[in-house]
């Protein structure tokens, strides 16, 4: 795989980045600031009246890298990490994480982890374990406990390995959702993607997943065009597969509680298993 620099580019767009120091040596702490709703949406007091109770202004604090190469990217803050932080808030506030297991899988820093924490049942975490991703997310969990209400588990997961151990297969088992963001960046790794999400939901269906990409354009000789080879790959893969599943790509209409710019390049699909 390509040792090539990469860099987010949330961090040019706004910045989230602190003066606390880090646990490890080279990396930086931001701030991701959000609204956080109170109770529902929409509440009706006694005379039935729109109540609006205004959210509270809370962040998310995560110890991350500023630039890595492609295989880490994980160690940084994605975009679509924010979008799925934004769904997961309104899923959250309209009661659908209650009583929920979520798995997130390439769940990198754990920020989008941290968010279903404040709503679901319990979160299972996972990543690579490799590069000290896992020992990242530990970090960061740490610092975001008061924020988290449920039980919060931290394990393996890695894409191109699906020789689950007992206690990564025991949670995908009792996972009611799924989760993942910006995990596609090279064809190999978005195969082995898709036959991961094939397995799990597949696992004591039916279960529920959302998936948010960004597409990234590069420009081709072959096609003469701007194209987005990863996520192209992806559609294709999952064209192969969807047949045992309901597939939905949903619009982004909910509200927008972080601090990011919503482009067009995100997207957002929702994928349920059914029973067998």
């Amino acid at each position: 795989m390509s040792e090539l620099t990469v860099v987010s580019e949330i961090y040019e767009e706004y910045n989230y980045q602190t003066e606390n120091s880090p646990i490890r040596k080279g990396n930086i702490i931001s701030q991701f600031p959000f609204l956080l709703p109170k109770g529902k949406l929409k509440n009706f007091d006694e005379d039935d009246d729109l109540d609006i109770e205004r959210p509270s202004h809370e962040v998310i604090r995560i110890e991350h890298s500023i630039k890595t190469n492609i295989a880490l990217v994980g160690l940084q803050v994605w975009r679509g990490a924010l979008l799925l932080g934004d769904l997961l808030i309104y899923l959250g506030v309209n009661g659908k994480l209650d009583g929920k297991t979520v798995l997130e899988l390439g769940a990198g820093t754990g920020l989008t982890s941290f968010v279903a924490a404040i709503y679901a049942k319990k979160v299972i975490c996972t990543d690579i374990n490799g590069g000290g991703i896992l020992e990242l997310i530990k970090i960061n969990a740490l610092a975001n406990s008061k924020l988290m209400k449920a039980q919060f588990e931290v394990l393996p997961l890695d894409f191109k390995n699906i020789g689950w151990g007992h206690s990564l297969l025991k949670g995908i088992q009792l996972t009611d959702i799924i989760i993942a963001a910006d995990v596609i960046y090279d064809d190999d790794v978005t195969a082995a993607f898709v036959s991961t999400i094939q397995k799990i939901l597949n696992t004591n269906p039916p279960k529920t997943m959302y998936i948010v990409l960004e597409k990234r354009y590069v420009f081709t000789i072959e096609h003469m065009d701007s194209v987005a080879p990863c996520y192209e790959t992806f559609l294709s893969l999952l064209d192969k597969v969807k047949s045992e599943w309901i597939v939905e790509q949903l619009p982004l209409n909910f509200p927008k509680y972080f601090t990011y710019d919503r482009v067009k390049e995100l997207v957002l699909w929702k994928i349920t298993s059914k029973r067998h």
